[in-house]
This record gives C-alpha cells, structure tokens and sequence, in this order.
C-alpha cells in the first residue's frame, strides 16, 4: 500500500514537471529524462556511505572535511572530541586557507623563483592530501592563479625533484617487474569506478626529456584539471605511470630515486607491458577513458593508432595540441574578417616536421576537407625541417610527410631545402606556423617579410615549448611584423604595450582549453571511440566561444576564469558529433535513444552536460556502524 502511494505521489508530481516544461504525457522519452533531472535538481543532496569512523575519517581525503563536521555527524562518526569545537562554513575554511596562501606568497623571496613555486606547490598539496573536497574549490575559484602552480610550468619543476618530495602515494605504479601481475594489481585501486585514467611512461615530460617514474606529477596535475575544468568526479579519476626504466643517467645513478633504476625497454617487450596495462584497465572498467600524456614521440604515434579504434583513448600530445591549434587558426581566420570555411583558403607555412607539426597539419588538413569538401588541402601547407623546405625531390621521405611536399616545378620559384626567410618571401602566406622545438628561428627577417605578404593579418604562431624553444617572443612578433598580427604561442608571454593605449594580445594555445572537454563529452556521450570529428567538432566550438568584438582585438582564446563554461561548451559539442556519427552508447542512467533526443535541443544539451559535472560540496556522511 505504502509503496502504490508513493507511485502515486510521483505519478502526479511528474506530471507537475511535465506540464511545467510544456510537455504531454506522451512525450516519454524526453519526459522520463526530464522528470529524472528534476528530481535529481531538487532532492536533498545524497548522502556517502563510507566505512570507517574516527580518524580514520580525518586521514581520509575523500571524506575528511575538517572543522566543517557538524555535530550531527561529530557524534554519529565518532569524532566529537577530535575536533576543535568551532564548527566553520565551507567558505570560512575557504578563506582561512586563502589567508595562509597570501602570506605565503607576501613572504617570498625575490629571485629564488624556484624555491618559491615549490614553496606554493606544498602548500596546495598539502591541502589535498588532507581534504579533497576544500582543494577542488580553492583550485577552481582561483584556477588562473593555480593553474600553474599544479601544471605547467611548476610540475616540471615538481617532477625532477620527485623523489625527494614525495610524501604520500597517489595514483598507482605499473611497472615492467609487474609483467603477468597487472590484471590483479589493477583491483588494488579502492574506487569501484572510475571514468578516466592519465598515464605517462615518464619518456618525454615536458620539455625536460626522461624522467622514469617521476613523471607521475603529469597524470596528477593533468587529472586536477579535469576535476576543475571539467567536473570529473575526483574519486573516479586514477593517475598512472608505466615504469619501463629510464635512460636518465642522474637517475640511474641517484640512490634516492624511486623508480625502475634500469634502461628503458623498447620494441616488443615494451609494447607487451602497454598491452598487458591496457587489458587489465579495461578488464575491470570497460567504459574507461584512457589519455596518454608525455609519451617520446616514437610511441605517441603508434601507441594512438595501435588502441583508438579498440578502446577509448585520447592522446593530448598529439590530439590535445593539433586541435588548439586548430581552434587558434579558426580564430584567427575570423579575426581576419571571414568565415571559419575560409581557413581552406590560407597559405600556411610550417616549420617543423615532427610529430607535433604533422599531427597539427593533419588536423588542419582535415578541417579543410570537413568546412570545405577541400580535396586539394594538402596544397595549402609548405613544410620546412632542419633542412629547408620539403619538396618532392627529397629521398627517403616518411611516407606521412611525403603528402605534403611540393612539387619542384611549381611556379612559385621554390627549391628543395629552400630556407623559412625564401619561402616567406616567395609564398607570401598568411599563416606561420612554429613547431621545430628551436628557438629564434622567426628572425626579424622572416617577421619581416611576413608583414609584407599581403595578408592585412598575419598569423604568427610560434607554438613551440618551453619558452626558451619558442620560435619567436611576442614582443618580437609586434615589432617586426607590425601591430596587427594575431599572435598565439604554446608558452606563455605578456601582452605587448604598442603604444598610444594599444595592446598587442599575447594569446596561448593551452590545451587546457581542448582536453578536459574532450574527455567530458566522450564520458556523457558513453562514445566508443574518441574520432577525428568529435576532435573538430570540439576545435569548431572553441574556435567559436570568441565575440566578434574580442576577435577584432586580437583575443582568439578566452581566459582562464571561464574555463568551465567553456569546457561545458566543448563537451556539449562532442556529445552532439558522437551521436551524429552514431557512436554514442549514453551514460549511466540515460540511454543512446534519450541522448539522441536530449541533443537535438542545444539548450537541452547544454542542461544536460552542466548536471553531470561535479562541483566541490561536502556531502553528508553516514557510516553503516553508526546504528
């Protein structure tokens, strides 16, 4: 009787919500959806089962919140007595944080830049070995001013010096003495689910080369901002690194390194350990989503062709900077004053012929063909590498570059190995692309022959990282080629002051504009794989968050502050291609078919993705031994 009442009482009070939003009964499908989202929008928050009491509670980052208990769970907990007695908001506990942070940062000493960056990065690691929940939302009200600190540039820092700093395990460790144990090791890790995975081999971070089993700060500070920007549930994220041993002779040869202390395997011994990790991962978290981060560039390729058609990877190296840079060049054809089609009309010089220059060529080339129906894109690239311009007549050509090489009978008057400042002068392009890893190689010369190509908007970008490796500064790009440039850089630099209340905007492809909504939409889209439409689909939409009014200054990214708005955009986007392309199974409690509905209706869509995204908020906590 009972539970025919409460059927009841839900009968009506869907049909309250249904005739709330305009719906008849009959519209089921989207109906039951929304009558789902309502109740889910208006319950009291759920509360956590969690298995422990006492302080093992406050040892416990994912449950501890801290002098924020309430006396209500103090006594049901076990912990009255354990606590100062004051009980603070969430926001008081925010603040007394913040107080900390600003007098750690008022007390720094001028030019240990170093010692002052590590300094922060304690301090915030500190607060998330002791309370998640506070972390996430320190980290993501003050996201431009911690971004930083937790990524790049100071987790290169954070990563050298790993193993001294290390204090208390995250993430797990797979390494080659763990060959025929992975599939059991994977249930070591706690959480019963878990939506996605960062791991690193540790071959390639950063710009700083091998760094073995250090390379674990990546995946931690890659997966901080998936939970900040992207609303990925903090305890269904797993850091990783693979450890096949390093060929860091300092790490070989220091005592206190906490790695494999071995040379690095490679050819099929290591490509075994990759399967054996991938098969055990999916194994027990078949819906997974894997991104590969900081592998060198002789596996990042292959490992990515070798999985993405089988299981649900993304490699941000290759993917994650090909499509910022891609979303910069749309931006920039429409600061330009044409449409984004427009872009299968510029002439794009590229210096660096790489993984990193082929991946963004490609993807470039591909959205020509996608905006377009562009069949002769490959005409619109000219390639250079160490050894000048890349022409047909080049022997032993990788078959990926060999596309894109000109023909020497052309009648533009170019050669092979032609030199950048020839092929600037000759081919007048719009578009100067930097991907060589060397630095200064945008001379004043070059940037001076760009202003003359006759493109009243020269794109400059010099994408190349660190800092020191990028091929021109800003400050260089503003004199040289003249204050009307759009400028866009893999590293960050200051705007540049052109005089008379002028500012020459200093962008930064940082693809933490790219990934986290890539990862977001593959989750809610339940997408099988991660393909090369989703991928555009998600540079399109970034390319097109910019107003007209920021595009016409020069500003073709926006900033940081709205990187969740923005994330939610990118997401939306990538769930709406998935389904397009069929590939999309639905997510926890809404199938393919709902999903299907729910995207047809930007704003439905848009709904949708910002409900699934995890925001920091204690939960209220209730142990099964409490009664």
């Amino acid at each position: 009787m009972a539970q025919s009442t409460m059927q009841a009482g839900a009968g009506r009070l869907r049909k309250l919500l249904l005739a709330a939003v305009g719906l008849q009964q009959s519209s089921r499908n989207v109906g039951d959806v929304l009558f789902h989202r309502s109740i889910h929008n208006h319950r009291i928050k759920r509360p956590s089962i969690v298995h422990k009491r006492s302080t093992d509670i406050l040892h416990d980052p994912w449950f501890n919140k801290g002098t924020a208990f309430p006396a209500t769970e103090r006594d049901r907990l076990g912990l009255r007595g354990l606590l100062p007695p004051k009980v603070m908001t969430f926001e008081q506990q925010y603040e007394r944080f913040m107080v900390d942070f600003r007098q750690l940062e008022a007390n720094t000493t001028d030019g240990a830049d170093d010692m002052n960056a590590l300094a922060k990065w304690r301090i915030l690691n500190r607060l998330h070995d002791r309370n998640e929940t506070l972390y996430y939302h320190v980290l993501i009200k003050n996201i431009k001013h911690f971004a930083p600190i937790i990524y790049t540039p100071t987790i290169g820092l954070v990563c050298q010096r790993y193993s001294g700093l290390f204090r208390r395990p995250r993430g797990m460790y797979f390494t080659a003495d763990d060959r025929g144990e992975m599939m059991s090791m994977i249930y070591n890790w706690p959480a019963e689910q878990v939506d996605m995975i960062v791991v690193t081999d540790g071959s390639r971070i950063l710009g700083l080369g091998d760094l073995g089993a250090q390379g674990i700060g990546i995946p931690i500070g890659k997966l901080d901002l998936y939970v900040a920007a992207a609303g990925i549930n903090p305890q269904r994220v797993l850091p990783v690194v693979i450890d096949v041993g390093t060929n860091n002779q300092q790490l070989l040869e220091n005592p206190q390194y906490m790695g494999l202390q071995q040379r690095r395997l490679d050819g099929e011994e290591y490509t075994a350990i990759i399967d054996e990790f991938m098969e055990a991962v999916y194994t027990r978290w078949p819906r997974v989503i894997v991104q590969f981060e900081d592998f060198q560039n002789k596996w990042a390729f292959k490992l990515l062709q070798r999985y993405r058609n089988v299981y649900r990877v993304f490699n941000d190296d290759v993917q994650g900077t090909a499509g910022v840079a891609l979303a910069g060049l749309l931006g920039a054809v429409r600061a330009m004053g044409h449409p984004m089609e427009d872009i299968a009309k510029q002439k794009i010089v590229v210096l660096g012929a790489g993984s990193a220059g082929l991946g963004v060529v490609n993807m470039v080339k591909q959205a020509m063909m996608r905006l377009q129906d562009h069949e002769k894109a490959t005409n619109q690239f000219w390639i250079l590498d160490q050894d000048g311009l890349i022409t047909s007549s080049r022997k032993g050509l990788n078959p990926d570059v060999r596309q894109y090489a000109r023909e020497t009978d052309e009648h533009d008057g170019l050669k092979e190995g032609d030199s950048l400042l020839e092929v600037v002068k000759k081919v007048k392009p719009d578009v100067l692309l930097g991907l060589s890893g060397c630095g200064r190689l945008f001379t004043k010369e070059v940037l001076e022959a760009m202003k003359e190509s006759g493109c009243p908007r020269p794109a400059i970008f010099p994408l190349s990282n660190p800092t020191s490796n990028a091929e021109c500064t800003a400050i260089e790009a503003f004199q040289y080629c003249g204050p009307n440039i759009i400028f866009a850089s893999g590293s960050p630099f200051r705007d540049v002051d052109l005089g008379n209340g002028k500012i020459g905007h200093s962008n930064q492809g940082n693809n933490m504009y790219f990934f986290p909504g890539i990862g977001l939409g593959t989750l809610l889209s339940g997408a099988r794989h991660v393909t090369d439409g989703m991928l555009h689909s998600a540079a399109e939409c970034l390319a097109a968050c910019m107003s007209d009014e920021h595009l016409r200054e020069g500003i073709i990214f926006p900033p940081i502050p709205r990187i969740r708005e923005i994330t939610a955009k990118v997401a939306a986007a990538v769930v709406k291609e998935a389904v397009k392309e069929d590939n999309s199974e639905g997510y926890r409690e809404t199938n393919a078919r709902e999903l299907r509905q729910i995207a047809e209706d930007e704003g439905e869509l848009s709904a949708y993705v910002e409900e699934h995204m995890w925001s920091p908020e204690y939960s209220p906590l209730v142990s099964p031994h409490s009664y």
